[in-house]
């Protein structure tokens, strides 16, 4: 069964992005633009205030070069069917033209909206982070999907995953009973809460001007690439 936020995020265009009154935005080629505010040193009431570590902290560690110009940000849940048809059908060609050649680097952040699954498939991630290998187990997780709260994500075949990928499962099973990466779940579903999410896939642009493009679902490659090449052009 389809999830319903992620069937409606799936099934949208790229979307006008409007985060509250707190961050100034342009229009640009049809697609808004947000600034990002320095992160402030104290914020003792008010409403939730994005800033450079809503969309950096939090996450996975970067893939691509550190000092790519351009930073894509997915926020996604391992059962969701949108995720997986992106990571199937338009992650490789933006990794291939964009991340291998040094021009956008990325960040993968929980978004964990469809079960109890969500969490654990997304904590086994975090866990073979330990051991550096956090993307190879990213990508076993999604080519393994089979459908949303069917059991794919079981602990059992999260423990065979490990093996299937080389990772120590002692330390891996350790990682998972201590639940050690529970407060960089919480914390990146909190982040995707105050950008106003709804749904997975969610995906923030940031150019080098640090401006911040947001399209909404699983878009074709040539979406990416037009804001890329857009953001390369400034």
């Amino acid at each position: 069964m389809i999830h319903a936020p992620s069937l409606a995020i799936g099934a949208g265009i790229a979307s006008v992005a409007i985060i509250g009154a707190f961050l100034a935005f342009d229009i640009f080629n049809n697609e808004a633009e947000l600034t990002i505010e320095p992160t402030p040193v104290i914020q003792e009431s008010g409403p939730a205030k994005v800033t450079a570590a809503t969309f950096m902290e939090n996450g996975s560690p970067i893939l691509g070069d550190f000092n790519a110009p351009i930073t894509l940000i997915e926020f996604g849940d391992y059962q969701c069917f949108f995720c997986n048809k992106f990571f199937h059908e338009t992650e490789d060609d933006i990794f291939k033209n964009y991340v291998d050649t040094g021009k956008v680097k990325v960040i993968f952040k929980d978004f964990t909206i469809i079960g109890a699954d969500s969490v654990t498939a997304a904590h086994a991630a975090h866990c073979a982070d330990d051991q550096g290998k956090f993307w190879e187990y990213h990508d076993t997780l999604y080519d393994h999907w089979t459908g949303e709260n069917n059991g794919w994500a079981s602990s059992e075949n999260l423990l065979q995953f490990a093996v299937d990928i080389g990772l120590n499962i002692d330390e891996f099973s350790n990682c998972m009973l201590d639940s050690k990466h529970t407060p960089i779940i919480v914390n990146s579903n909190k982040d995707a809460k105050d950008l106003g999410l709804t749904g997975t896939p969610a995906f923030f642009i940031i150019g080098p001007d640090n401006k911040v493009t947001k399209i909404d679902g699983a878009q074709p490659y040539d979406v990416f690439e037009r804001i890329f090449n857009s953001e390369l052009e400034k």
